[in-house]
C-alpha cells in the first residue's frame, strides 16, 4: 500500500525531475508554396505582392509563399493545368485567361457590360449567389480549389496611333486583351492577338499590335503602356475585371486551418486595397494623367454595343444550366440597380 507520505515524496521527486529535464522542441519545416499571378511585376507590386508579403510575415515561419509573375514558371494559358498537376501550388488569375475547364469560365475576366462599378462584383458574389455557383463548378474539377473572387479595374481600349471615334474605326485593329471581351469585340472588327505579357510593349512599338483591350487607366500608367499608346477610348466595355484565387487541392489540404483562415483574410485585404487603388487611380489619371488623348464613341452608336451584349449573354447562357443561372443573376441585378437609380445607377 502506498502511504500518503510516500506518495507525496515520490510525486515531489518525479516533479523535480520533470522540471529539471530540458524540454525538447522539434522545429517543423515551414510549408512552402510557389504561387503565380497573371500580372507582370510592375502591376503585381500592387495587385498581389503586398498581400503575400503580409501573409508570410503573419504566418510567423509556419508557411512561406514564393511569388512568381506572368509567365515566369508556366505560360499564363497553361496555369490551370500546372496548378492541377501540382507544378505550382496557387494561382491568382481570371478563369478565362488561365483556361479553366468549367462552364462558367467566360464570366471571369471581362464579361461585357456585366458590371458598372467595381463594387458590383463583390456584391454579386456575396449577396446574389455567384460564390455558390463558382464553388459548385470547381467542386466538379479534380485537383483544384477555388478560394474566392474579387474585382479589379474597368476595361477600355487603347491604341498606339489610330484614334477610335466611331465603331468603324475598330475594324482591323490588332489588340492584346482578355479572351471573352476579345471575342465579343471581334464582331466590330477588332482582332484579338495573344503575346506573352512581357512582350506587349515591344509589340506595340514594332507594330505587331495596334492597341490594347486589357485594363483600365491605372494599369496603363503603372505598367508603362500609357507611354506607348497615344489614344484611350473613354467608353468602357465593362466596369470591373473579375479575378479569383485558386490552390492545388493537395497543397491546400496540407495547410492547417488557422493558416487557411489567414490566407483568406489576406485575400480580403488585397480585395480592399484594389478597390481604392483602382477607383482612385482611374479618376485621377483620366483627369490629370496627360499621356493619352481620350476619344469617345457617340452615345447613340455605343448604345448598339450595349444591346449587342444582351445577345452575347444569351449565347453563353445557352451553354449550360449553370451558365444560364449566372446570366439570370446579372440580369436581375442590372434591373434592380436601374430601378433604384442614384447612387447605384445614373
Amino acid at each position: 500500500m502506498t502511504t500518503r507520505r510516500k506518495f507525496l515524496t515520490t510525486a515531489s521527486i518525479g516533479s523535480a525531475a520533470a522540471l529539471a529535464a530540458p524540454s525538447v522542441v522539434k522545429a517543423q519545416a515551414p510549408i512552402k508554396w510557389r504561387m503565380q499571378t497573371y500580372s507582370g511585376a510592375p502591376l503585381g507590386a500592387h495587385v498581389i505582392q503586398p498581400q503575400i508579403e503580409s501573409f508570410n510575415k503573419a504566418a510567423n515561419g509556419e508557411m512561406e509563399i514564393e511569388l512568381f509573375y506572368a509567365d515566369q514558371l508556366v505560360p499564363t494559358g497553361e496555369m490551370f493545368r500546372a496548378l492541377q498537376n501540382g507544378t505550382i501550388d496557387a494561382v491568382q488569375s481570371d478563369d478565362a485567361t488561365m483556361a479553366s475547364p468549367v462552364d462558367i469560365a467566360d464570366f471571369g475576366g471581362y464579361f461585357p457590360f456585366s458590371s458598372r462599378y467595381s463594387l458590383d462584383l463583390p456584391v454579386l458574389f456575396h449577396r446574389y449567389g455567384l460564390n455558390e455557383i463558382w464553388q459548385e463548378a470547381y467542386d466538379e474539377v479534380e485537383g483544384v480549389e477555388w478560394l474566392g473572387a474579387g474585382a479589379w479595374d474597368p476595361l477600355h481600349v487603347y491604341t498606339v496611333d489610330k484614334p477610335i471615334r466611331t465603331m468603324n474605326d475598330m475594324a482591323g485593329l490588332r489588340v492584346f486583351g482578355v479572351p471573352t471581351a476579345g471575342r465579343f469585340m471581334a464582331q466590330y472588327g477588332l482582332i484579338p492577338v495573344t503575346v506573352p505579357f512581357e512582350d506587349v510593349e515591344v509589340a506595340l512599338q514594332t507594330g505587331e499590335l495596334d492597341g490594347i483591350a486589357w485594363s483600365g487607366f491605372t494599369e496603363m500608367y503603372e505598367i508603362g503602356w500609357a507611354d506607348v499608346c497615344k489614344y484611350a477610348l473613354s467608353n468602357n466595355i465593362t466596369g470591373a475585371w473579375c479575378g479569383s484565387y485558386f490552390a492545388n487541392s493537395d497543397s491546400w489540404a496540407k495547410v492547417p486551418p488557422h493558416l487557411k483562415e489567414l490566407f483568406k483574410l489576406s485575400m480580403d485585404s488585397s480585395h480592399y486595397y484594389r478597390q481604392h487603388w483602382y477607383w482612385g487611380g482611374e479618376a485621377q489619371l483620366r483627369a490629370n494623367g496627360g499621356k493619352m488623348e481620350q476619344t469617345t464613341i457617340p452615345p447613340e452608336e455605343w448604345e448598339q454595343v450595349v444591346n449587342d451584349a444582351e445577345k452575347f449573354w444569351d449565347q453563353l447562357a445557352s451553354r449550360s444550366d449553370r451558365a444560364a443561372r449566372v446570366v439570370k443573376i446579372f440580369r436581375d441585378y442590372k434591373a434592380l440597380m436601374e430601378t433604384v437609380g442614384v447612387p447605384y445607377r445614373y
